[in-house]
């Protein structure tokens, strides 16, 4: 009983650190970057993220492809585990050197940020929230397909993984690319055609997937997760940081991606294993459920006031008028 009860409690801390991590990687990158360039140089936050992923799938791929499974069972899906001990202490060294943002050292923090985001930055924090949930897309690609290939459909899981690889790595590229036309059109046009865009192609590639080609397989993958979702993964950390002032950025940001992370995370798997029937074969559904709750994402995104002509102080200047 002692082990499900620790591996809760271990989750728990990585959650709660998962999230000011992110907040406020995401907040320093967006207060030290150049005007015209915030989107972009926050977008290597999930730039970071989306290599983290591909690492941590691609240490994963020779462990299941060599090993049986009594062995990577037992002890093998550990070993990736044990090697992210170096990424961690790569991250730490590099923090030691942070210095804060001028923009935070001019503001003047009157109460404390929790305070003012319940006070004055509830609708925000709601807002991130739902469009948070485009990880819906992630989530049905990365968990809920892959059992859906390996279980029902009988495709061999090493080959699966080594799509998620592929379209991680087709991110690298798309990520800072998106970034750069959010900097140019906007962040709410970039965002809501990549939330939108990647539930519809959600369709092709469970098609894809169900009919076992893994030519399909592999190019919708790259199209769906690598590109159109990677529109909205990029802009979202300059999208939802700009809904909060600098003053309760970090815990607003925080709070909303959060909330919809775990969510999504949580209920996205779950919810998609109800739609797809006791057989696990209604990948029709499966596909429309996600389609479903990306356009929900891109309705609400579109209540957003556009940020992307505003400097830091102006978008400090409008969330001021509202807390008076």
């Amino acid at each position: 009983m002692l082990a499900p009860i620790l591996l809760v409690l271990c989750r728990i801390v990585q959650g709660l650190s998962a999230s000011g991590e992110q907040a406020s990687a995401i907040s320093v990158s967006l207060e030290h970057s150049a005007e015209e360039k915030r989107s972009w140089t926050t977008s290597w936050t999930l730039h970071g993220t989306q290599f983290g992923t591909l690492l941590a799938t691609a240490v994963f791929v020779p462990f299941t492809a060599f090993l049986p499974d009594e062995a990577l069972f037992s002890w093998g899906w550990r070993v990736p585990f044990w090697l992210s001990a170096l990424v961690v202490l790569t991250a730490w060294l590099i923090r030691r050197g942070l210095d804060e943002p001028p923009a935070f050292k001019e503001s003047r923090v009157e109460n404390p940020p929790l305070m003012q985001v319940f006070r004055w930055h509830k609708a925000a924090v709601v807002r991130v929230a739902v469009c948070a949930m485009v990880n819906t897309v992630n989530m049905v690609f990365t968990v809920w397909s892959l059992s859906f290939a390996t279980s029902i459909v009988g495709l061999e899981r090493s080959t699966m993984l080594l799509v998620s690889v592929i379209a991680n790595g087709v991110a690298l590229f798309a990520i800072p690319a998106a970034a750069l036309l959010s900097d140019r059109f906007g962040r709410k046009p970039v965002f809501i055609t990549g939330a939108v865009g990647s539930g519809l192609m959600m369709f092709p590639y469970l098609g894809a997937v169900s009919a076992g080609n893994w030519p399909l397989i592999f190019v919708f993958g790259a199209i769906m997760s690598g590109c159109a979702y990677s529109l909205a993964n990029s802009i979202w950390p300059s999208f939802y940081a700009e809904m909060f002032p600098t003053t309760a950025r970090v815990t607003g940001l925080a709070l909303g991606t959060q909330v919809g992370f775990a969510v999504s995370g949580g209920l996205a798997p779950v919810l998609a294993s109800a739609v797809a029937g006791a057989g696990g074969e209604n990948w029709v559904s499966v596909a429309a459920f996600t389609a479903g709750v990306c356009i929900v994402v891109g309705l609400v995104a579109l209540t957003a006031k556009e940020t992307k002509g505003l400097s830091l102080e102006e978008i400090d200047v409008v969330h001021e008028e509202r807390s008076r």
